[in-house]
């Protein structure tokens, strides 16, 4: 019998640069929880991957915000996979893995499925997570990303580029990210447990 179970994990910064355009993805998981309701209970404060985290858990979904910088997000993240396996005694086949993050090159409120092994496009959050989580380790994982376009400055310098994503959300930018990003967000996972399903059935 098919059962659909997601770990979906935001990358993001934490005080005092939380509100800030590199943390569109935890904004993104927000609003998918209040979107989801009842069924997704709201977030709070439990330990994932041996660290306090902002955290979300119900059977089909397991909603994590990194507790981590952006750049060291890695470790994190795999130890919090390794953990929700274990302690659910689940296959790597059995648990998708989605990471939900900013994208410097998409309109602000743009929301994509890319797959796990899509260009970084020099994002250091995805950079840190390869860097610790090998499909190779886990066969038969399912694995992708949901980005959050956040667009971005004129110049395309490094220092720029810097300064724009720990810049604070305007209120527009938040409130598109609110109000636009959830929906977009549920569509993906839809669309990536259509894809599970249709898989499933074919074994």
């Amino acid at each position: 019998m098919f059962n659909p179970r997601f770990l979906i994990v935001s990358l993001g910064n934490q005080a005092p640069y939380y509100d800030c355009l590199h943390s569109a993805g935890h904004f993104a998981l927000a609003s998918l929880q209040r979107l989801l309701g009842p069924s997704q209970p709201p977030f709070t404060s439990e330990r994932y991957g041996r660290k306090s985290c902002q955290a979300s858990a119900a059977h089909t979904y397991t909603m994590l915000q990194s507790p981590t910088q952006m750049n060291i997000s890695g470790p994190w993240v795999a130890k919090a996979w390794r953990e929700m396996l274990e302690n659910h005694q689940l296959n790597p086949s059995e648990l998708s893995l989605v990471l939900v993050h900013d994208d410097l090159e998409e309109d602000l409120g743009r929301v994509r499925i890319r797959k796990w092994k899509a260009s970084h496009r020099g994002h250091n959050g995805i950079k840190s997570v390869n860097a610790n989580l090998k499909p190779s380790d886990f066969p038969g994982a399912r694995w992708s990303r949901i980005s959050i376009g956040i667009d971005r400055p004129e110049t395309r310098d490094h220092m720029s580029v810097a300064d724009y994503v720990l810049k604070k959300l305007t209120r527009h930018q938040k409130d598109v990210i609110e109000t636009q990003a959830g929906p977009r967000v549920l569509a993906c996972l839809r669309e990536l447990q259509e894809e599970w399903e249709e898989d499933y059935e074919k074994k």
